[in-house]
């Protein structure tokens, strides 16, 4: 029993003497974790360097754009076929993917031998080869008479300028045929195929084997967002932000970059960690100086570094006893394959034995034991090396999406990670040694790039099919100059109408008398109370003009109005605003003054007088009963004499586009038109007296009120109307009414929206087919979400958090088509106002009979100011459709409320001079 432990205390000691002996030897090739982040480090600096466009032609991590842009989805299906060319053996593979109910993939496959002849010979050689393979594969499946689509996984670096165009950069591995390089290899297959008149394929994708390994893995598992292969050679891709890729147009959405890794450190940024073997082992390579990363990691060189190394330390006398065999003294003697064999856990020793024998070796107890430690450390150094990588692509990854952890999936392939015993467990412990924060699951590809090349291809099927669709929406929001010039046409022509005794009353654009005759001429002073009601929220302002300096001081208090104030009566509605009034000279100290009062009432009013205005009808939400038909001034007068508090001189009744006006028209007298473009839209101008007919006199100029809201309610719109218009107009408190505004003001733009998400839900395109509970609620997508969805500023991933807000899960994808959508419907709403409003200064310019006009336009409402893009637009379709007038929009800053103030200056001013007269 003694002699049993004394000889496991023997092997024991000879063990530990014999690493210790090869870790001295080999003290370079032990990395530490310092080292490992340090090497993340620079690859992470290769990384930003390879994606920049001034930079990526020195860089020599490539980040090639794959223009894969979406992974499976779960919907695919179809048959295509794959070719995967790139290791010791050529594939071709027919794929059947379906759903039935649950995803489901069938595959047949045939190898084919890549004789060194074909891979090292001629490059049309090689391209005839592998047509002619496809086409012996064709024929045995009985696939002769079916046109299928064709992914072809090319494993070699290529510069791609779309999914199915790749120029090859440089052949890697034991690749070297002649006159391939910088040609597209998908145009040399495809006339290569030409030859076979009974082949009739599409080729539709060029795929790396990394990217085909990701998208297999996201078949199963749609977290997957990183490839890894570490086989002959070694490579990984996974998913960047289009705003990061410098070398491709647009900031939308994700794409497969493929790193082409390794040929990190062909610019000197790993000389430090690199050994004598490392630089014996690249002199003597098909491509010295080139793929250092992949000559420290992958199998096509992971054996010969350890031959490389054992014959160093048989020549020093540290293995052998000294003794060299031919064997050892050939390349390529030792393999992948044996370095594996050796590491097994149990059999490792014996194996090791075995090999060394087959050498021509003579090996003891010790040289195996040493031998086996060589291999551990060549081997255990490319998983570190793999990790450090590996671990700089997850980092980027979780700061792309702005998270504290990432939670994601990578897809593993590769001789290697299959075939070595210790591999896989190395790698993973390391990768998550170096990044905590992420929560990494590796998932081995059972099925190979292959069948990525045809998921790759599916999903290109997909995404084709379904851009169709969703094109064909968008396409019903795109007007054409020719329609917008119609817009103009009939918007002039209902100008006229509205304008016009005989014709008004059919009128839908109602050019309402303001009984505003003059603008501010800097003269007006006073202390004046205005209100001004349009929407949800009331205000209440104190007006304070002094004159000469043109200086206006405003305090203003707002207030809500409850849903079921806006929709109850009418006498309860003035009474809730007589009661905010009197909050708010409590509040000012102003209990007991009598004021001149100028009153902002946003809905069409038909006026007799300043001040006397009867309600046409409601807009916007309200719908407060006995009130349309009655003068709202009466009405305001009687709520005030109920509370019997205070008493107010109600001088005038002033729609809010008017008091845009008037407020921008204070600043400059150049101001004649005022619009609102917020929750509702309007436009009001500064009309010639002799072209009004419904008001007496020819002198002078008055502010028609357009209400143009109501333009197409008697079907002059149709033409351009969509079903979604119509889902949003069926589903109003006012159906039929206000189909101008309803295509254009903040109210309706984000219910319109909702309708066509809805649509594309349905149609499956769209939040993988599931219409939520929150979808299908009305008003959910409001104005300030199209404003912040459609924001150049905002990143996807922001987007995605807007709709998470709403309730909608979204992926990448559905999120760019969400914004597509927004920008379809805002760029329509912007178009059609800017084609009204050209209606109307062609009018002006017309009827002053000018060959040029020069104009300010006063502009207030949350969609003007707030939606990125929308005045741009607007101001675009005027100079376009008005070409001959100089239209300046001014912003008006202190709102509609001002504007009141204003009238009720002017009116009192007026009033004074006809006194005096």
């Amino acid at each position: 029993m003694f002699a049993v432990h004394l000889m496991a205390f023997y092997f024991s000691k000879l063990k530990e003497d014999q690493i210790k002996k090869v870790d001295r030897f080999l003290y370079h090739m032990r990395l530490s974790d310092e080292t490992l982040v340090d090497i993340m480090t620079r690859f992470q600096a290769e990384m930003e360097k390879g994606l920049g466009k001034d930079t990526n032609p020195t860089a020599s991590v490539k980040m090639l754009p794959t223009f894969v842009r979406a992974i499976p989805d779960g919907s695919e299906n179809g048959e295509f076929l794959s070719l995967d060319l790139g290791g010791s053996k050529f594939r071709v593979l027919k794929v059947q993917v379906s759903q039935e109910g649950k995803q489901n993939v069938q595959m047949e496959s045939q190898f084919y031998p890549t004789p060194n002849e074909i891979i090292r010979g001629n490059g049309t050689e090689l391209f005839d080869y592998v047509a002619d393979c496809l086409a012996d594969f064709m024929k045995t499946k009985d696939l002769t008479q079916k046109k299928l689509p064709l992914g072809f996984t090319f494993s070699f670096p290529c510069r791609q300028t779309k999914l199915e165009e790749g120029f090859l950069l440089s052949w890697t591995k034991k690749f070297k045929a002649r006159g391939v390089q910088d040609t597209d290899v998908v145009g040399r297959l495809a006339k290569a195929m030409k030859k076979h008149k009974d082949l009739d394929v599409d080729i539709l994708a060029l795929v790396n084997d990394t990217v085909g390994t990701m998208m297999t893995c996201a078949y199963d598992d749609p977290s997957c967002e990183v490839g890894v292969i570490i086989g002959t050679g070694t490579n990984a891709c996974y998913m960047e932000d289009m705003s990061n890729i410098d070398l491709v147009e647009g900031d939308e959405g994700r794409m497969c970059i493929n790193t082409e890794w390794g040929a990190f450190g062909d610019d000197g940024a790993l000389e430090d960690i690199r050994t004598e073997f490392d630089r014996e082992l690249d002199l003597g390579s098909l491509n010295p100086g080139k793929q250092l990363f992949e000559k420290m990691v992958s199998g096509l060189y992971m054996g010969e570094l350890v031959r490389l190394i054992l014959l160093k330390m048989a020549k020093v006398g540290l293995l052998f006893g000294g003794a060299k065999s031919s064997a050892l003294h050939t390349k390529g003697k030792i393999e992948t394959q044996h370095v594996a064999a050796m590491e097994k856990y149990k059999e490792g020793l014996a194996n090791t034995r075995e090999i060394l024998v087959n050498l021509g070796l003579d090996p003891s107890e010790s040289d195996c034991i040493a031998v086996q430690h060589v291999c551990t450390i060549v081997s255990f150094r490319s998983a570190n090396l793999c990790a450090a990588a590996l671990a700089a692509i997850l980092t980027r990854l979780r700061e792309n999406k702005k998270l504290a952890r990432l939670r994601t999936t990578v897809g593993m392939d590769g001789t290697v990670y299959k075939i070595h015993p210790q591999y896989p467990k190395r790698l993973h412990k390391v990768v998550r040694r170096l990044v905590p924060n992420c929560d990494v699951r590796f998932l081995l590809s059972e099925s190979g790039s292959t069948k990525g090349a045809a998921m790759v291809t599916a999903v290109a099927c997909r995404v084709q099919a379904q851009r169709k669709q969703i094109d064909k929406v968008l396409a019903l929001f795109q007007l054409t100059r020719e329609q917008l010039v119609g817009v103009r046409d009939k918007m002039r022509t209902e100008l006229e109408y509205g304008l016009k005794k005989e014709t008004h009353a059919l009128a839908t654009v109602k050019m309402l008398p303001t009984y505003v005759y003059g603008m501010p001429d800097g003269t007006e002073k006073g202390k004046f109370l205005a209100l001004d009601l349009g929407g949800t929220n009331f205000r209440v302002l104190l007006v304070k003009i002094r004159s000469g300096r043109r200086s206006v001081r405003m305090y203003n208090k707002i207030f809500a109005i409850p849903l079921e104030i806006m929709q109850g009566t009418g006498e309860e509605l003035f009474d809730h605003i007589v009661q905010c009034i009197a909050d708010f000279l409590d509040y000012m100290g102003l209990k007991g003054a009598r004021l001149p009062l100028g009153f902002t009432f946003s809905f069409p009013c038909r006026q007799t007088c300043i001040d006397k205005g009867t309600l046409v009808g409601w807009t916007k939400g309200f719908k407060a009963t006995d009130c349309e038909g009655e003068d709202v001034v009466d009405m305001l007068r009687e709520a005030i004499k109920r509370r019997n508090e205070f008493d107010l001189d109600i001088v005038a009744i002033v729609n809010d586009t008017v008091g845009t006006m008037m407020t921008c028209g204070y600043e400059d007298p150049n101001c004649e038109i005022g619009l609102i473009a917020g929750t509702g839209s309007n436009v009001c101008y500064m009309e010639e007296m002799r072209n009004i007919e419904l008001v007496e006199g020819d002198e002078g100029r008055m502010c028609i009120n357009t209400e143009w809201g109501g333009f197409g309610d008697n079907g002059c719109l149709d033409d351009i109307c969509t079903q979604y218009d119509k889902e949003v107009d069926e589903g109003s408190l006012n159906s039929g009414k206000q189909r101008y505004e309803k295509m254009t003001s903040g109210m309706y733009l984000g219910e319109i929206v909702r309708q066509i998400l809805i649509d594309l839900t349905r149609q499956g395109l769209l939040f993988r087919g599931q219409i939520s509970e929150r979808l299908r609620t009305r008003g959910i997508f409001e104005t300030k979400f199209l404003s912040q969805i459609e924001s150049d500023r905002l990143a996807l991933l922001q987007v995605r958090r807007i709709l998470q807000q709403l309730g909608l899960d979204s992926t990448c994808e559905d999120s760019i088509v969400v914004k597509e959508v927004c920008g379809a419907v805002s760029r329509r709403a912007a178009q059609l106002c800017g084609a009204g409003m050209a209606a109307i200064v062609e009018k002006r310019r017309q009827d002053q009979g000018l060959e040029h006009f020069k104009v300010t336009v006063g502009v207030d409402g949350t969609l003007y100011k707030l939606h990125p893009h929308f005045s741009r637009i607007l101001q675009e379709t005027v100079r376009e459709l008005a070409p001959r007038c100089d239209v300046t929009f001014m912003l008006s800053e202190d709102g509609s409320g001002k504007g009141a103030a204003l009238i009720t200056a002017v009116a009192k001013r007026l009033q004074q001079q006809r006194k005096e007269n």
